[in-house]
């Protein structure tokens, strides 16, 4: 399906966030930046919504908005009230954006996957030979498709059980990328992986942090999907060993980026969301 995007329309529109808990979101933050540099009229707000409360929210949108960021819980729940859904979404599973044509119809689209792409781009990783990936959910899903979409060697992905991968392992193996599962312990493939990708919640790769970063080096790449609070304890051993970080920040970005890319026509340099981002996280740490 070809991508979709909002024509370039200078009326005032409205777009939002949705999630719950919503107040943590840095969206805002980095979509109203991005409205001021591209001078549009526009309006970005959060709203917390969870999945009972989403086909409601959707229903009562009038023409003035053009579209929704979806984080968690629904990233899922959005396919029942999509009309139209892009081919990535559907395959991974998840869709982080909603758009809204000016007839009403509703589309859903994935750019965490192509975010996640650009972020590594960015810190000049390619196409890695071999990856490493921590965790089994739908973020670790994710980022097997993006493993995939550039055409990595195989991954192995550690689990608490193999059950519980099967999931994102489906998604692999649906876009054609090699991965098995191994046990929640740092393994001898850990250390030849030339990227490590940690999708694991806050704290929870704490306990193997010190063995795996012994892996670290200037030529490894470690791709934590978190960022607040960072560094984690992965990322900050990681870089002591001087090796390559990309955090969940690089992430927000860049997915950020392509939901403007969809939402307004417009491309919107790095910097811009970058410095809002960073801006926005800074006052919260200070606050």
């Amino acid at each position: 399906m070809p991508e979709r995007h909002a024509e370039h329309d200078p009326a005032a529109r409205r777009c939002a966030v949705l999630g719950s808990p919503i107040t943590h979101s840095l969206s805002p933050a980095i979509h109203s930046a991005a409205y001021q540099y591209l001078g549009l009229d526009w309006q970005y707000t959060a709203h917390e919504v969870d999945e009972d409360g989403l086909a409601g929210f959707v229903a009562a949108l009038d023409e003035t908005w053009r579209g929704l960021s979806l984080t968690m819980p629904l990233k899922r729940a959005v396919f029942d009230v999509a009309g139209d859904v892009s081919e990535l979404a559907r395959t991974v599973g998840a869709a982080n954006t909603l758009l809204r044509s000016d007839g009403g119809e509703m589309f859903a689209d994935n750019t965490d996957v192509p975010g996640a792409v650009d972020a590594l781009h960015e810190r000049g990783v390619a196409a890695p030979s071999t990856a490493c990936v921590w965790g089994g959910g739908a973020t670790a899903a994710s980022m097997l498709a993006a493993l995939a979409t550039m055409g990595a060697g195989p991954a192995h992905v550690h689990a608490r059980s193999e059950q519980r991968a099967r999931p994102a392992l489906a998604v692999a193996d649906a876009m054609g990328q090699p991965a098995t599962t191994l046990p929640w312990q740092v393994a001898p493939p850990c250390g030849q992986a030339e990227l490590t990708v940690n999708t694991a919640p806050a704290g929870a790769l704490d306990p193997l942090a010190a063995e795996l970063c012994t892996a670290a080096g200037p030529d490894r790449v470690l791709f934590d999907v978190l960022y607040d609070p960072w560094p984690t304890a992965v990322a900050a051993g990681w870089q002591e060993r001087d090796g390559i970080v990309v955090g969940g920040l690089d992430l927000l970005i860049h997915q950020a980026l392509g939901q403007l890319r969809l939402m307004t026509g417009h491309d919107v340099p790095v910097a811009v969301a970058r410095r809002a981002a960073e801006d926005a996280l800074a006052a919260r740490v200070s606050s």
